[in-house]
């Protein structure tokens, strides 16, 4: 018996995405963009979406964030102001490497993406299309705490997709190795808004 194919795909071909359909463990990592613009929740989700060994399509879904911590937005790394990644996909930029020199994560590390700046140091992220710029920064995909599920994004986050649970991270990377071992070291992130 074969699982239909997740509804979340032919959304992403809408949009105009590619897909991955063929052979197994060929992962969709889809971010999914809640249109709540407070910040400081875990409020979106990220879907791993693939075949399995036995050819039965799998949907995870997991708790993350895809915007920044209040931290962040009052306090930005740069002039411009704090990062927020914007939609679309982004085509075999992501590799597994070190997050800040710790611990394995989906790092952007294989090209750049596309981010709006939010500088006006209050609570709500803002995505003002006159602020886009495109380049490389460290916008990776990677987990909160490594003890325990986080509640807040805080300063977990300054543009980063970040996951709320560190068992639900390491079941990701875990996906994520098993993958590069048959496809190759890059993968593609597509976020999408709700």
């Amino acid at each position: 018996m074969t699982n239909p194919e997740p509804e979340i795909l032919s959304q992403l071909e809408k949009l105009g995405h590619v897909v991955f359909r063929s052979g197994s463990y060929n992962l969709n990592i889809i971010g999914v963009r809640s249109p709540n613009r407070e910040a400081n929740k875990f409020d979106d989700r990220l879907h791993v979406v693939f075949k399995d060994e036995f050819d039965v399509w799998q949907d995870l879904s997991f708790q993350i964030t895809t915007d920044a911590g209040s931290y962040w937005l009052f306090n930005p790394m740069k002039v411009t102001g704090t990062a927020i990644l914007v939609a679309g996909q982004y085509r075999g930029v992501y590799k597994i490497d070190l997050h800040n020199g710790k611990y394995e994560a989906l790092c952007q590390r294989a090209g750049k993406v596309r981010v709006y700046r939010d500088g006006d140091k209050d609570n709500t992220h803002d995505r003002d299309p006159s602020s886009i710029v495109e380049g490389y920064f460290g916008i990776n995909i990677h987990r909160a705490s490594s003890k325990k599920e986080s509640t807040q994004v805080d300063k977990w986050s300054a543009g980063c997709q970040v996951f709320s649970d560190p068992d639900e991270f390491d079941v990701f990377m875990a996906l994520c190795r098993k993958s590069s071992a048959i496809w190759g070291e890059t993968f593609t992130y597509t976020l999408i808004e709700e």
